[in-house]
């Protein structure tokens, strides 16, 4: 993220009606990969490396979905989670934990600072995907992926 805040990925037919997700996360093969597959996927993707960040990017363009890094260099996932939770704008965005912590104290932690959903890292993209199409469903943003027989 060369200077500029934050970084925006995604296909260009997709931009129209695209769904935004913002993923925050410090380790940035991350972000790449992440980031290029939900564009792939038609999604637009916003990406912050700080918590900071996060919050920023968040209030200015009021994401669809935000997924969070809990160990962030400046304010910890939970801090963010926290903060976003306690703005009206921002208190309904639907918020998915990624953590490389897979023990149930973690994942209970992250659900208490206000998180609808912990993944662990290393995360398979389409397991990230499906996470990210059932909470917007769930709030009728989208409508749910077809299933595969």
């Amino acid at each position: 993220m060369t200077g500029a805040s934050y970084s925006l990925y995604a296909s260009t037919s997709s931009m129209t009606g695209a769904r935004t997700v913002l993923i925050v996360d410090d380790y940035l093969d991350a972000l790449d990969v992440w980031s290029i597959y939900l564009g792939t996927e038609g999604f637009r993707v916003l990406t912050a490396s700080t918590g900071r960040q996060a919050l920023s990017i968040a209030t200015a363009e009021l994401p669809d979905l935000v997924v969070l890094d809990l160990d962030l260099p400046d304010l910890s996932g939970f801090e963010v989670a926290r903060e976003l939770r306690s703005h009206a704008a921002t208190r309904a965005i639907p918020l998915i934990a990624a953590t490389g912590f897979s023990h149930a104290v973690q994942q209970d932690r992250a659900r208490a600072s206000g998180f609808d959903a912990v993944l662990v890292k290393p995360c398979d993209p389409d397991a990230l995907l499906v996470e990210i199409h059932r909470l917007l469903a769930a709030q009728g943003a989208l409508s749910p992926p077809p299933i595969e027989h």
